[in-house]
């Protein structure tokens, strides 16, 4: 399994509400349609008055079979699509993404 994460910063001409309402309502489905795709998760932060805010707005988690399965995900037209839409509400000069390797060390 291969696990892919995108740490999101939102446009700053966003609100945090219109960035979660493209990402849940636009951006989301088309991603849930990459061919391939395993699981798609959405972590949001949440306010904490006893912590500093991250200045991020979300991590999204993608997990594919194997790495060939991944790049053809992103070279899909679903891909593309995916692709295209991401201006519309991250930051891309901040916005960055990297497969990853999970270690889980308590389940």
């Amino acid at each position: 399994m291969v696990k892919f994460m995108v740490v999101i910063y939102k446009r700053p001409d966003l609100t945090a509400k219109q960035f979660r309402q493209h990402l849940q309502n636009i951006h989301g489905p088309l991603a849930k349609n990459l061919p391939g795709l395993r699981k798609y998760v959405q972590n949001y932060v949440c306010a904490d008055p006893t912590r500093k805010a991250p200045g991020w707005e979300a991590v999204i988690e993608l997990y594919f079979d194997d790495w060939a399965s991944m790049e053809s995900a992103w070279a899909s037209p679903q891909g593309a699509a995916s692709d295209v839409d991401l201006p519309a509400f991250a930051d891309l000069t901040r916005t960055t993404w990297s497969a990853v390797d999970e270690i889980i060390c308590l389940q």
